[in-house]
Order: C-alpha cells, then structure tokens, then sequence
C-alpha cells in the first residue's frame, strides 16, 4: 500500500511541475510508467484484452469509419477532464443527473459509446472483473487511429488505469477548449493538462477525421472579414444554416480532402486556410507553431510519428491508480 502511495504521490507532484516546466516553456512530461501505467499490463490478467478491443474497433470502424473519429475523440473528452478515468462513459442517475456525458461538448456529438460498451461485454465474458473502462477507452482511441490511418499508426499503449467516480458536467466547459480558443488559450489549456505546445498541434492533426456541427464554427469563422479561404467559406455557407439551431445545426466533415483517413492532410488544410476552427487558424498565428505546422505537412512520416507519441502522453494524464479508482462492471455506473 506504502508503494501505491508514492506512487500516486509521485505522479501528482510531476503533474504539478510538468505544469509549471510547461508554462516556462521546457516541460518534459511524467512518463506513463511513472504513473503506474505498463505495456502490456493485462499480459497475465487477461491475455486476450487488447485483442478483444481491437476485434470490437475493427468492427465499428468497417461499419462506420466516423465512429473510429469519434473514438479518438473520446479519449482526449475524457482525459482532459477528471483525468484518463473512463468518467465520460458514466450515465445520468438520480444522484448525479448531470455527468459529462450531457456537458456541451460532448451532447450530442459525442460518439462510440456503444463500442466501449461492446469491448467491455466481450472482456466481462473473457476475464470478469479485471480490465478497466478507462483503460478499454485508451485501446479503442489507439486502435481506431491503426485502423483509419491504413496501419501507418501503429503504437503500443500502455494499461493499469482505473475508473473514476466523479463525473460532474459542467466540468468539462472548465476543462475542455472550445473551438474558438486562441493560440495562447490553447496553449494553456493543454499546459494545464501537462502537454507541451508540440503536443497540442500534433494532437490537432486528429481533426483530419471525423464530423462538426455548423453551430461549431457559425458565425465565428464565416463573418466578414476573416482568414478563412473565401472558396472554402462558401461552400461552408451552402452546407450551415446562417443562425444553427438545435433544431437545424447539421454536421460537415472536418477535412474535405481525406475526410475518412487519419492522415496529415489536417496540416496542409491550416496552410490553405481551409479549417473549421478558430483554434485550428491560429496555430499560424506564431513562427513557431506555423513552423510545425510546416514540418507535419510536408515531411513523410513527422506528424504519424509524433501523433503517436502525443497519444501516450494524452492517456497519461491524471490517471487513477491503488485506492484512487475502480474497474467497473458496467463502463456507464459505478460500482456498488
């Protein structure tokens, strides 16, 4: 228990100061083997585990490659906020009849919650008991970017995650960054989180894939005038409703070029000016991050590479570990 303890000890004081390193411009993250996370952790406990969840991915992501999308997706919803606990996944209840699941954020347009809940029916069957939601939600992430990135991404992810029991929604507008944030708030959001300036660029590349409400992004980047490419502007015009609604807020693809593939097309979007966001604009705001920008658009190999490494990083964040957690029986309650 005494090492459990130090342990936890050790990777909230890391946290802490990889904050700070991050803000003074030099942060160098706690590694997941700090935080009690391992390679091939279910190895003895359930051999099968991240075959199980891969087999359940690979299914959903023949079925409907946005699904895939959504699952990255999930993984960075769910760390940002109470940490990389699987607290996204939890339900409404009487006692808590609003979890992150219905924050704005994630309502509607938060998607594969029905493949975590298959992988984890497949688990409960194979092994009871013993693999964690939040860790089937970090295998789901790293196997939806194998599957859509046509196997060009291709990372171990390291397990021993448990499940939290706090799950609060308002939360994730505390935590969560919008899509018309600013360099400098994106910045500090993810230094909040432990993740460098690198990591955030690389980590937006995953907008290559998956869907956004016309609300997202209406009227924010369709005013006049903005840097937005004037082509791209008006083909956004005749897919958005002027005023979205929640009656009338339709979806568009995020990449028009390889919208299904995980790729780093994302990159040369930023350059054409063809992107949705505010925050993806402004990652040209500054010589630096325009310079990554440039290096993930036109190296072969640079963005996959980071991608993956940034993904580990990301599914570190705030994880629970000893008494800190849970492995759920049901990824959408708590035990009891």
């Amino acid at each position: 228990m005494a090492s459990k303890v130090t342990t936890l000890l050790s990777c909230a004081l890391l946290l802490v100061a990889a904050t700070c390193q991050a803000a003074a411009g030099y942060y160098n993250p706690p590694s997941p083997g700090t935080c009690g996370l391992k390679v091939g952790y279910y190895h003895d406990k359930c051999p099968h585990a991240e075959a199980i969840v891969k087999h359940v991915v690979r299914a959903a992501v023949l079925q409907n490659r946005g699904t895939g999308a959504g699952l990255i997706r999930m993984l960075f919803h769910d760390c940002f906020v109470e940490g990389c606990d699987a607290s996204v996944l939890l339900d409404p209840t009487p006692a808590n009849p609003q979890p992150e699941k219905l924050g704005p954020p994630n309502n509607p347009s938060l998607r594969g919650f029905e493949v975590i809940d298959a992988a984890k029916a497949a688990l409960e069957r194979a092994c009871p008991g013993v693999v964690s939601c939040a860790d089937i939600v970090a295998f789901a992430a790293r196997d939806a970017s194998f599957f859509l990135s046509g196997r060009r991404v291709d990372f171990d992810m390291p397990a021993g995650r448990l499940d939290g029991r706090v799950s609060v929604a308002s939360r994730t507008l505390d935590f969560l960054p919008p899509p018309t944030f600013s360099l400098s708030q994106l910045v500090a959001s993810f230094a909040a989180k432990g993740l460098g300036v690198e990591d955030m660029v690389v980590l937006s590349g995953a907008h290559t894939v998956g869907r956004s409400h016309c609300s997202s992004f209406v009227p924010d980047r369709l005013a006049v005038p903005s840097d937005i490419n004037a082509g791209f502007a008006n083909f956004l015009r005749g897919q958005c409703p002027a005023n979205p609604s929640s009656s009338n807020d339709p979806t568009v693809v995020q990449d028009v070029v390889t919208p299904d593939n995980l790729d780093n097309q994302y990159y040369r979007n930023v350059q054409a000016h063809r992107v949705l966001f505010t925050s993806d604009a402004s990652l040209l705001t500054s010589p630096a991050t325009a310079k990554m920008v440039s290096d993930n658009a036109n190296i072969p190999g640079w963005w996959e590479d980071r991608f993956k490494a940034a993904m580990v990083k990301m599914a570190s964040v705030e994880v629970k570990t000893g008494s800190g957690g849970e492995v759920r029986r049901n990824c959408r309650v708590v035990n009891y």
